[in-house]
């Protein structure tokens, strides 16, 4: 695996779960906060934790934000200062900026002072909850730019037989690109290959025909 070296800005619960997760997977984490006391909980939890405010351009470039694989702003409780620190990283030469919002307006402010991608926690975990409702069997999704997706379905008694009998394909205009059952993960299954109850499906299409395929399941 590839260490990769990541920035992260703020230390609430999104910034410090992700500086955590990151930190346990194996990868260099920098964590900075201006609060100090935000910084205790996860300081073991990080290569190092720097108390700094990251808004300010000459501050932030001591830690030389170019020499990241990615800088991620996760700075929820003041929009202004995402901002000038999405700004900040921007002008010293962040190859990557990922930034939170918690707003769609925020989020368009955000791309536009140079983040490369906003992600926006509670909504896509409250869009997340809500498909999983109308869907009980479906284990993950998310959006492949506008107008595609991939979903994780848990198979169920309308998804047992095989690929070629259940002609996802041709009745959805869905394709399945891998099937985990178990510990086992079979990527491009054949037309042959037999799907059974508890499998886990990855499947790839268009976002009309994914929500029209999760419709038929949960109906």
């Amino acid at each position: 695996m590839k260490v990769r070296s990541f920035l992260v800005i703020g230390a609430g619960r999104f910034g410090s779960a992700l500086a955590r997760t990151l930190f346990d997977l194996g990868h260099e984490v920098v964590i900075v906060d201006r609060d100090e006391a935000a910084l205790e909980p996860v300081m073991a939890h990080a290569t190092q934790a720097v108390v700094l405010d990251a808004i300010d351009e000459e501050t932030l470039g001591r830690l030389g934000p170019d020499n990241f694989d990615a800088v991620v702003v996760a700075i929820g409780e003041s929009f202004e200062g995402a901002v000038l620190a999405v700004a900040a990283a921007k002008a010293l030469g962040a190859t990557r900026i990922v930034a939170k919002a918690t707003s769609e307006l925020a989020a368009q402010v955000l791309a536009k002072v140079g983040a490369d991608e906003v992600v926006r926690p509670e909504h896509d975990s409250g869009v997340r909850l809500a498909r999983h409702l109308v869907t009980p069997a479906l284990v993950d999704a998310f959006e492949l730019g506008e107008s595609s997706g991939v979903v994780e379905i848990e198979a169920g008694p309308d998804l047992v037989g095989t690929l070629a009998h259940l002609r996802l394909t041709n009745r959805f205009h869905v394709q399945v690109i891998a099937v985990a059952r178990g510990e086992r993960l079979t990527a491009a299954p054949k037309a042959d290959f037999a799907v059974v109850e508890g499998d886990r499906l990855v499947v790839i299409g268009a976002t009309d025909d994914l929500d029209r395929f999760r419709e038929a399941l949960g109906g």
